[in-house]
């Protein structure tokens, strides 16, 4: 542990979102066991994860933010709304261009495709595989961009920030990753596509956490004034994925296993932060 404290908050980052990647490959990999998994346990690992992104928000982003703006002498909540709501639309409207763009073209190509070859279910299972990547890729930017944020933060002296607090939020990110690798590999398994190619694309979802967090870093620690909106940024992207994506994607069967998986991975990532920071 020592040292990785003594490490400069670029390799710092790196290694933290390098962490979250490899859950995220360690759930993929979930692939090579089964061919499906008991969707109550997804949907409790969704669950968890949503809590764990929910606490994360607020104690490793937003009050940090709220608590820098005040320093600065900026208003305790103007630019921490204004960088929480545009995280968030900045998701929605990312989304949108993807169904619009991605998925819509998808539908159009397939119906040509099995008008003039009777049939594409190979090529289709291919297309759909790479849009569930494409769509857990983009969720995961602002979660690695959350965990440079902190770890810049850190070397950048804001209050409310700890070395301790970034690791966790690390820690929180990787836990709820573990399912994410799950629910890219183990669908695509079960439509008939390889174990080791469900893996691949299962982890490559996570490999743009890396990239975001250096980029995070690197932010934080060059525009010190821009920090309240970053860190309000990502919390509100984060927020955003819990909304439009892990809740309604765990809640569609056992909404009491996934309430409980909500409550409990809340719980453990308020202790991380509080306890540890």
């Amino acid at each position: 542990m020592e040292w990785f404290i003594n490490q400069s908050p670029i390799v710092q980052g790196l290694i933290a979102t390098i962490f979250t990647w490899l859950v995220t490959a360690l759930g993929a990999a979930l692939v090579f066991f089964f061919k499906r998994f008991d969707r109550r346990i997804l949907n409790t690992m969704l669950g968890f994860g949503a809590g764990v992104m929910i606490a994360a928000s607020f104690w490793s982003l937003l009050s940090p933010a709220i608590d820098l703006s005040e320093q600065l002498g900026y208003s305790g909540f103007i630019i921490p709304s204004i960088g929480f709501f545009l995280g968030g639309a900045f998701l929605i409207f990312a989304d949108k261009l993807m169904d619009k763009y991605s998925y819509g073209s998808v539908l159009k190509k397939e119906e040509v495709e099995e008008s003039e070859e009777g049939s594409s279910s190979k090529v289709t299972k291919y297309r759909k595989s790479i849009l569930l990547v494409l769509a857990v890729t983009l969720h995961n930017i602002p979660e690695g961009l959350a965990v440079g944020v902190a770890f810049g933060g850190v070397a950048a002296g804001i209050p409310g920030t700890s070395i301790a607090a970034a690791i966790a939020l690390a820690i929180g990110i990787g836990l709820q990753n573990f399912p994410e690798g799950a629910a890219v590999s183990l669908p695509l398994r079960s439509e008939g596509i390889s174990r080791f190619k469900s893996f691949l694309y299962g982890q490559a979802s996570g490999i743009v956490e890396p990239i975001a967090g250096v980029i995070g870093v690197i932010a934080a620690l060059t525009v010190r004034s821009m920090l309240p909106f970053l860190l309000s940024f990502s919390a509100g992207a984060m927020i955003a994925v819990v909304g439009a994506e892990l809740l309604p994607e765990a809640s569609l069967e056992n909404k009491k296993l996934t309430t409980f998986g909500l409550i409990l991975g809340f719980i453990v990532m308020m202790i991380l932060d509080v306890a540890l920071g």
